[in-house]
């Protein structure tokens, strides 16, 4: 199987000069005090962009003759790509056709259609990447135009792997570990290209949501597999299955694939916001999320965090706060079945519910010719070690109750 040169992402920096922002490499005190190790975060969230993707996006499309590109573009992406190919569209004046997910968050289809402008049509298709990919294909059949794959492309793989010279051209210093997110395994092969030549010593650590874990199944199983479910939170490393160039590189190049649970995600992001100022995006954040993963590894190394996004809809905090305190164990949801009657309520608030606890979600209606009505209630604690208490006092009290935080199609239909 083909694989990219380290010569051919060299050219591809040439020809992204001037296109793409030089991002900075920034040494980070609070992780760094956090961790006892020397942190630095490549900024990719700082791109024009707001993600690499327009690195490996661009290189391909000017890879293509005029002939080729007159024909039109395709593309399918769940937001990061597709913004480096409408833009790329715009640049090279070049039609291209982006097909998205339906659960595209809305700041990202706004962003493709500003990068695109007149040169793009977006279609929305299908509940993920996957299903957005199998329809990009079948128009591409039909147009005669040309795909852009997001992640299994020599050129595009080159392209990303410049995020890797940058680091490496930047560095002052020997590198002991890279982190990366890993969705398809552009990025991370593209990295693995350039420092398994320039710097072999360097571990490179790739990093998958919990519930999309299609490199890491992909490796322990010695092949490529396709998830049947997974959690599409983290839109931009939720992919179900991983490319064929890029699986033949990552699982001969990185020293570990790390599992970060989405609700760790959300609360770097949040961490990231108030401590830094800095706008994440799910997949963005989860090199810094898996750094608690191997903290004794760190201790004393020189580690890069690759931040790979910062396209965060602000309509999506509410939600990425929730998962945060659900993961982080402050906030908790319950059936509880409280008896008919004046005064149940009472006794729930004045026996169970201690000062610092807070009531953040309630739901009851009155059942009749019944003795007990269920209510779906949310607790939020000070701290996390409040919890045995609070399931000790409603005991004490007599309340029959279900606890839904560790019954994830319960929590996922009633919350």
């Amino acid at each position: 199987m083909q694989s990219p040169e380290l010569e051919n992402i060299y050219t591809a920096a040439e020809l992204l000069t001037g296109i793409v922002t030089h991002t900075p490499l920034q040494y980070n005190v609070n992780l760094s005090e956090k961790f006892g190790a020397n942190i630095y975060l490549k900024r990719e969230d700082l791109q024009l962009v707001r993600s690499y993707k327009l690195r490996g996006a661009y290189n391909k499309m000017a890879s293509l003759s005029n002939e080729i590109l007159s024909k039109g573009v395709i593309c399918a992406s769940a937001g990061n790509h597709a913004q480096g190919v409408a833009w790329a569209c715009q640049k090279l004046k070049s039609h291209g056709t982006i097909f998205m997910p339906t659960t595209t968050p809305a700041q990202k289809i706004k962003q493709v259609k500003f990068f695109g402008g007149a040169w793009i049509d977006i279609k929305l298709v299908g509940d993920s990447f996957d299903d957005a990919s199998e329809a990009a294909k079948e128009y591409t059949t039909k147009s005669g135009g040309t795909f852009i794959h997001p992640f299994d492309d020599l050129k595009v793989i080159e392209g990303q792997g410049t995020v890797g010279l940058e680091i490496f051209k930047d560095a002052n210093f020997k590198i002991d570990y890279i982190l990366f997110a890993i969705g398809g395994g552009g990025l991370a092969s593209g990295i693995s290209t350039v420092f398994n030549q320039l710097s072999p010593q360097t571990k490179l650590i790739g990093v998958e949501p919990t519930g999309a874990a299609s490199m890491k199944g992909s490796i322990d199983a010695g092949e490529l597999i396709t998830l049947s479910e997974m959690d599409r939170f983290v839109d931009g490393a939720a992919v179900a299955r991983v490319g064929e160039i890029t699986f033949d590189i990552c699982k001969k190049s990185l020293s570990e694939v790390i599992l970060v649970p989405e609700g760790k995600a959300c609360s770097v992001i949040l961490d990231l916001y108030s401590e830094e100022a800095i706008v994440a995006e799910p997949a963005g954040a989860l090199s810094i999320a898996a750094l608690s993963k191997v903290q004794e590894k760190i201790k004393g190394k020189n580690v890069v965090c690759v931040i790979g996004g910062g396209n965060n809809d602000i309509l999506r905090m509410e939600e990425i706060r929730e998962r945060s305190l659900v993961y982080e164990g402050l906030k908790h949801y319950f059936i509880i079945r409280f008896a008919q009657r004046a005064g149940a309520m009472k006794e729930f608030l004045d026996d169970v519910l201690s000062p610092t606890d807070d009531i953040v979600f309630f739901e009851y209606s009155k059942k009749t010719a019944r003795e007990r009505g269920p209510a779906l209630v949310g607790i939020e604690i000070k701290k996390k070690e409040n919890f045995d208490a609070l399931i000790e006092r409603m005991k004490a009290l007599g309340l029959k109750f279900t606890y839904i935080n560790d019954k994830p199609e319960l929590f996922e239909f009633l919350v």
